[in-house]
């Protein structure tokens, strides 16, 4: 369990990007989905998370540790029991390139200035790559200290080890590396950084509607486009949905799992529900359990 706490600074790193734009188009709010039929002898379960949050508004649903209960394996976006995996994840965030060398004189003065609203300054981050900037997002727009963070895959992780239930991921770092680069560049995540206090604001909205598993608010509420544009979205939701989907239905015919995914993935056109109903699977809302 002990190693569970040093994946701390990996999971904040790498949850920043994971909580995405979100896509309804159902009229049932759940964040726990069963998933049923097409040849399955047992319910298999996909659950959309909250990556990071204060603890005063942390609370995972009992359906949801009742559905892990149930379940034979534990399904994650990245397996952080993997120590190779984690290895890394802490690499990706270092860089050869130093970041004031992607800008001109003029560019680093200004980022240099919005660094210092987060407590610190370029000379500090300039051997760190774009994400790891980018992730200092989350200390500044989520208000609580970092001490009183938490994390809901870890949280579930930890229940599920404590079970002996087998872990897997759905992708490997360097996949989803690929996916964030594609997506942000250096510049994009300083106009992210500039947000500042309307990103706090919109995480406020966000948490609240999560809460009340009210996927129509999030899905209105991720829907700003100065989160996220059209190719972001492919790079970060659309592409990996569809190769999860395609790695989803091996997991559940060899035994019944439990998928935990930003809930962003699950809804839209090309959401993870939508690509499994698609495949001849059952999929519906859970309110209890």
């Amino acid at each position: 369990m002990k190693n569970l706490v040093k994946l701390g600074f990996a999971v904040v790193l790498s949850a920043t990007f994971m909580t995405a734009k979100a896509q309804n188009t159902n009229t049932e709010n759940s964040t726990l989905w069963e998933i049923s039929g097409n040849g399955l002898t047992q319910p298999s379960y996909i659950a959309g998370t909250f990556h990071i949050m204060c603890s005063k508004d942390f609370e995972i649903k009992p359906k949801v540790m009742k559905a892990l209960e149930k379940s034979d394996q534990f399904v994650m976006e990245i397996n952080y029991t993997d120590a190779a995996e984690m290895a890394a994840m802490q690499k990706m965030y270092q860089t050869d390139k130093k970041l004031s060398d992607q800008l001109t004189p003029e560019e680093a003065k200004e980022l240099d200035k919005v660094l210092a609203d987060y407590g610190t300054d370029l000379k500090k981050m300039d051997n760190f790559s774009s994400q790891a900037l980018y992730a200092l997002i989350s200390t500044k727009a989520i208000p609580c200290p970092q001490t009183d963070l938490k994390m809901y895959e870890i949280e579930l992780l930890k229940n599920a080890m404590k079970s002996k239930k087998r872990v897997y991921g759905l992708e490997k770092v360097e996949e989803q590396m690929t996916s964030i680069n594609k997506a942000y560049d250096l510049k994009a995540v300083i106009q992210q950084l500039k947000m500042g206090k309307e990103y706090e604001t919109l995480l406020n909205k966000m948490v609240a509607a999560f809460k009340k598993e009210d996927v129509q608010s999030l899905y209105t509420l991720f829907k700003d486009k100065k989160l996220m544009n059209t190719a972001q979205e492919k790079a970060m939701l659309t592409d990996r949905n569809k190769n999860w989907a395609e790695k989803m239905p091996e997991m559940m015919k060899k035994e019944s799992a439990f998928f935990a995914v930003g809930g962003a993935h699950l809804m839209g056109d090309n959401g993870v529900i939508r690509l499994l109903k698609a495949k001849g699977y059952t999929v519906k809302p859970v309110s209890s359990l």
